[in-house]
């Protein structure tokens, strides 16, 4: 396919639905609540593509792509569920609870249906919006040249056409060890970092130190917002999901 100047060999898929069936804005804060309580991870996806009009196995992609269906999942930059929603995007769309799989799984649903809306049922072009945001896809004319997103509309579209086995269940509650994965990313990160300085010439043992403590402090603050909701983030034009 051809995405302005970008040659990209990628399915178009369009999915075309009518207005009949998708749930309505008060339908859908009431599904919202029904689903809090849910445990049943097939039957979540089932419940979102009722209450949206987005296809069950879309939405499954989507999640196995985001987060390997974990509702305690978090991305590098605060992502947050099984369809790995940004805090400020995941409010926007009713979810109070992004760590809820029903809720989560729901909020991503619904913004999959404002994407696929927006472009036309162009499944390819949600989901570069889904991953990089509208703007980008805007801004390119189609999937944006990111290595990410172009690797992420590939990865869903195969998991579309082939098999994408859901786990049975998983706790429908708030996860206890969501600090922990917040520090495994963040040191893992910080270790990549202080790899690719080590050696720099200008660079000395005691800058390294230095450096070090600076990342600590400021990945606790950045924890600190995230796992108190009040993390709030702009649209991820490059290299960034869901943001509205």
């Amino acid at each position: 396919m051809m995405v302005g100047a970008l040659s990209m060999d990628l399915p178009q898929s369009r999915i075309r639905l009518s207005g009949s069936g998708v749930a309505s804005e008060m339908d859908f804060r009431q599904v919202m609540q029904a689903v809090s309580d849910k445990t049943n991870l097939d039957g979540l996806f089932v419940q979102a593509s009722q209450a949206t009009g987005v296809p069950a196995a879309l939405l499954k992609a989507v999640a196995k792509a985001e987060s390997n269906f974990t509702p305690d999942a978090v991305s590098h930059c605060g992502a947050v569920g099984v369809m790995q929603l940004m805090p400020a995007t995941a409010r926007a769309l009713g979810v109070s609870d992004p760590y809820n799989a029903g809720q989560n799984i729901l909020g991503g649903a619904k913004y999959l249906r404002q994407m696929l809306d927006r472009y036309d049922g162009n499944t390819t072009l949600a989901l570069a919006a889904y991953n990089a945001g509208p703007g980008s896809v805007d801004r390119y004319g189609g999937v944006p040249p990111y290595a990410e997103t172009q690797n992420y509309v590939r990865k869903v579209m195969g998991y579309l056409g082939g098999d994408c086995s859901v786990p049975a269940s998983v706790s429908a509650s708030s996860p206890t060890g969501v600090m922990d994965r917040h520090v495994e990313s963040a040191s893992a990160a910080l270790s990549e970092i202080v790899q690719e300085l080590n050696g720099t010439p200008w660079l000395t043992g005691e800058d390294l130190v230095l450096f070090c403590e600076s990342m600590k402090l400021s990945a606790a603050d950045r924890l600190n917002e995230i796992l108190s909701g009040e993390a709030d983030s702009g649209e991820r034009d490059s290299h960034g999901p869901r943001a509205l």
